[in-house]
């Protein structure tokens, strides 16, 4: 008889499967975000201006992924729903697009408060005359974030962890478990 009860992880097993996840989703978004570091970059050069984002993708990856590991924990976006996937794919992409709009904004303020600025004057860097950058880069965001989320709940679907392993390892050996 079982009691349908199961051992909580360690806080050591917990912390290693947080690392990992943050890693994973880090590299997504650096990838993703390179990516569009790399074009901005040869879009001004080819206006002859000298622009060089050498670390600024890894950087924004990783506070954006610390974010989204909030989030999670947060559960944003999260329910039970007999809908087609695309549903809760775009919900949550949208409410993670929510989160990473606000989470942004309150950084750009306290960083600002460091550096002596006012609120005001941090986020109208934002708003003000890179308003149309901003709202691009949130398109962007929500365009990345929508294939991310797809994994995500393509995998909650077919059970934790079965998506994964069909995408690195031998599909015959998933069929079999």
């Amino acid at each position: 008889m079982t009691t349908g009860t199961t051992a909580k992880p360690s806080l050591h097993q917990r912390a290693k499967n947080e690392l990992k996840e943050f890693a994973i989703i880090a590299l997504y978004l650096y990838v993703t975000l390179g990516a569009i570091m790399l074009m901005k970059t040869a879009v001004l050069h080819a206006h002859g201006v000298d622009f060089s984002p050498v670390g600024i993708a890894a950087v924004k990856a990783a506070v954006l992924a610390k974010f989204m590991l909030i989030g999670k924990a947060m559960k944003i976006g999260e329910g039970t729903s007999d809908n087609p996937l695309i549903w809760p794919t775009l919900y949550r992409s949208a409410a993670f697009l929510l989160l990473l709009i606000v989470m942004t904004l309150l950084e750009e303020a306290i960083v600002g408060l460091f550096h002596h600025r006012s609120i005001a004057e941090s986020l109208g860097d934002l708003v003000g005359i890179h308003l149309q950058e901003t709202l691009a880069g949130y398109v962007l965001t929500l365009l990345v974030l929508i294939p991310f989320f797809a994994f995500r709940v393509l995998d909650e679907a077919l059970g934790e962890g079965t998506l994964a392993r069909m995408f690195f390892v031998e599909r015959g050996s998933v069929q079999q478990k």
